[in-house]
């Protein structure tokens, strides 16, 4: 079961979603939008190993944009810190993100129960693309469990903004 966009305020309100920062003016009918955050990773080797943690470079978004190129990968994060310990969230690009060829998640859409983070995103770019912290970018639904829960207490816990895998700690 999905929640309407006036249960997530009111489970928000209550305390069972956490959204923060969060504006009225980002609910919708059965969703809630969330912005893209001030930084953005990139992978600096060209061939990327999951055995091992790949080296990156982080950086802020300048106030003018920065142009994600046809064909690449960034990670980014959602400016909101979101989760909840009742319901699954599944994020989504807003449709006009995807109208303009951007894909903010390639594979992973499902955030755990319990998982309660800045959004990472997987950005890829059809189209060459200029893109803004805070630009809307996102949504964000919450969907109702059936069965025993189990909170996520996995490697990803707590971040804040872009995270690079962290497959390595499996093997």
């Amino acid at each position: 079961m999905i929640l309407t966009g006036e249960e997530i305020r009111a489970r928000r309100d209550e305390g069972s979603i956490i959204i923060e920062p969060f504006s009225m003016g980002q609910i919708n009918p059965n969703s809630y939008d969330f912005r893209l955050g001030k930084k953005l990773l990139r992978y600096t080797e060209p061939v990327l190993d999951p055995r091992r943690d790949n080296a990156t470079e982080i950086f802020e978004i300048p106030e003018d944009g920065f142009v994600i190129e046809k064909g690449r990968f960034y990670l980014g994060h959602s400016d909101e810190v979101v989760g909840s310990s009742e319901y699954a969230p599944i994020i989504r690009a807003k449709s006009s993100t995807a109208r303009l060829g951007l894909f903010i998640h390639l594979t992973a859409d499902l955030i755990d129960i319990g998982s309660i983070n800045q959004v990472n995103l997987q950005l890829y770019a059809a189209h060459s693309i200029r893109v803004f912290a805070g630009m809307l970018i996102g949504q964000v639904t919450f969907w109702k469990s059936r069965g025993v829960i189990t909170l996520y207490r996995g490697k990803y816990q707590g971040a804040r903004g872009p995270v690079s895998s962290r497959s390595y700690m499996e093997t």
